[in-house]
């Protein structure tokens, strides 16, 4: 199954959700997107960026490399962040890290109105296909 296609059924599986995306955040693409409203150009551009910074900032690196430390990990694939919750006023942003590729973030955006446990469910649910089309 194509990315394109994978993300189509994630979107349909997952309440209120008007845009899903693909990103790696090692090159800073942005591999695949789908959305039912229009986003501005703009925010679009800037989604894998922030989504970077987010997962991998130089605070958030030094958090998990001092787990690491303390609890004797070696793994240097290991992350402690896996998910990100955010809401803005009128939306809910999800962000996943994949299990096979954690450097590849699946970003999920759903009406505010959705319920965030049926949402994390679904997406959830819906992940491993998504890494299939990977």
């Amino acid at each position: 199954m194509s990315l394109d296609n994978a993300l189509k059924n994630f979107q349909r599986a997952v309440p209120e959700c008007v845009a899903a995306s693909a990103i790696d955040m090692d090159s800073g693409m942005l591999l695949a997107i789908r959305t039912v409203d229009s986003h501005p150009q703009e925010v679009i551009d800037l989604l894998a960026a922030a989504t970077g910074e987010m997962f991998q900032g130089e605070n958030v690196r030094t958090i998990e490399e001092t787990f690491k430390r303390l609890r004797g990990v070696t793994d240097d694939n290991l992350h402690y962040i896996k998910e990100i919750i955010i809401f803005s006023d009128n939306l809910l942003h999800l962000f996943q890290r994949f299990k096979r590729y954690p450097s590849i973030v699946m970003v999920t955006v759903c009406r505010k109105k959705a319920n965030l446990g049926m949402v994390m469910v679904k997406a959830r649910g819906q992940l491993a296909e998504v890494e299939k089309a990977l």
